[in-house]
C-alpha cells in the first residue's frame, strides 16, 4: 500500500522535477490510499495557482484510489505522532493514515527525513 503525500501529489500534477518519483504509486490504484486531508492541500494549491476547473481535475485523479476519511483513531493516532516526533499536523495526520494501512509514504517533505516506511527524495528547484 502506498500513500502519496500534498507535496508529491503537486509535484506530479505539476510534471515537476520529482514527478517520476511520485508516479509509480500513483498509478498503482489498486494500492493506493488518499488521505482526504491530501484532497484538501492539493484543491486548495491548485485553485489559488490556476482555477477551479483544474482543481476539480487533479481530485478526479485522487479519488481513483481509496479515499480515507480522518476518524477518531486518525486523529488520535496523529496527535500522538505530532507531539512524538515535533512534526506539523498535517504531516502527522498523513503518517498516521500510512502507518493504519502498513502503506508507504512517498514525500519530498524533510519533516519526513528518517521515518521507517517513508520514501523521501529531495524537492529539486
Amino acid at each position: 500500500m502506498n500513500v502519496v503525500d500534498s507535496s508529491g501529489w503537486l509535484e506530479y500534477f505539476a510534471d515537476g522535477p520529482n514527478a517520476s518519483f511520485f508516479e509509480p504509486p500513483i498509478l498503482d490504484l489498486k494500492n493506493l490510499i488518499v488521505p482526504t486531508l491530501s484532497l484538501f492541500e492539493v484543491f486548495k494549491r491548485i485553485i489559488q495557482q490556476k482555477d477551479e476547473g483544474a482543481a476539480l481535475q487533479a481530485i478526479a485523479v485522487m479519488q481513483q484510489g481509496n479515499v480515507i476519511d480522518l476518524n477518531t483513531a486518525l486523529a488520535i493516532d496523529a496527535a500522538r505522532l505530532s507531539v512524538e516526533l515535533k512534526i506539523p499536523m498535517a504531516d502527522s495526520i498523513m503518517l498516521a493514515t500510512s502507518m493504519s494501512f502498513d502503506a508507504v509514504l512517498w514525500t519530498q517533505d524533510s519533516d519526513f527525513t528518517g521515518i521507517e516506511n517513508v520514501r523521501f527524495i529531495i524537492k529539486k528547484g
